[in-house]
């Protein structure tokens, strides 16, 4: 596996895109870059084999490129109505892009099932220990970047086609589905969503989905719940009263989860 060599042809296949001056398209290549980092740092942390390190970061390189057709074809990001992962893995191996990236078949399955669980609500049943080692570690490494990526770009470029101003999750409410399993130490089900802030709370409570206690020192570390839950002036009281709960619970899973 030739890390450089797939860099190179992951900036290759991007270059057939028209529409790599929209905001969406290099939010997803910084992501992705951003994603190869973290999972290289998590699969270091977990004392991984050199080759697992690679792999965990081949995984990365790959995890998003659905994302690209998804935003030439649509203009926009829909999770609800597209599997951006199974977009990847149908360019991959039924139009045979994986050779370009990677000349070894003896990963396939592997980086497969990784990309391919890597957005899911949960991993899938019925994978082996490596194969679900790396599903995590790609879960985690998205996720993780996912706060990052809300904690900095302009609202316009996070649900494009949904929400456009910052005012939309300042007058927001929240949906009781949503309330509900973050009350329960959940990840929100993307069906769920309702309102402005659903779509916040939905990533936010991700912390619920992560792995790795190395993850979740990140996100502490970051102070990311926090800095995200403040991110809009709330002129709702319910709103402003079900953030507070919500930043509790959260706060204190954290606590909870990365107590050594």
């Amino acid at each position: 596996m030739n890390l450089e060599n797939i860099k190179k042809e992951f900036y290759n296949y991007i270059e057939q895109y028209d529409n790599q001056e929209d905001p969406g398209f290099q939010l997803k290549v910084t992501h992705t870059l951003q994603v190869v980092e973290n999972a290289k740092q998590i699969a270091i942390q977990l004392n991984l084999s050199d080759e697992d390190i690679i792999l965990a970061q081949v995984i990365a390189y790959l995890h998003d490129i659905g994302r690209f057709e998804e935003l030439n074809r649509l203009k926009s990001f829909d999770s609800v109505k597209n599997d951006h992962a199974l977009i990847a893995t149908k360019i991959l191996w039924e139009e045979n892009k994986i050779r370009q990236f990677i000349e070894e078949d003896q990963y396939d399955r592997i980086i497969q099932k990784a990309i391919e669980n890597h957005n899911k609500f949960k991993i899938e049943d019925n994978l082996s220990e490596r194969e679900k080692l790396h599903a995590q570690i790609i879960r985690d490494a998205d996720k993780l970047d996912n706060f990052r990526v809300k904690k900095e770009e302009p609202i316009h470029t996070l649900f494009p086609n949904k929400i456009n101003t910052i005012e939309e999750f300042n007058q927001s409410l929240i949906s009781d589905k949503v309330l509900q399993s973050i009350l329960k130490e959940e990840c929100v089900d993307i069906h769920d969503r309702v309102y402005a802030l659903d779509y916040w709370l939905c990533v936010v409570a991700f912390i619920f989905d992560l792995t790795f206690k190395e993850t979740l020192q990140i996100v502490k570390k970051e102070n990311y719940v926090n800095i995200l839950l403040d991110r809009f002036d709330y002129k709702n009281k319910d709103t402003k009263d079900k953030i507070e709960k919500i930043r509790d619970i959260m706060n204190q899973y954290i606590e909870r989860k990365t107590i050594n």
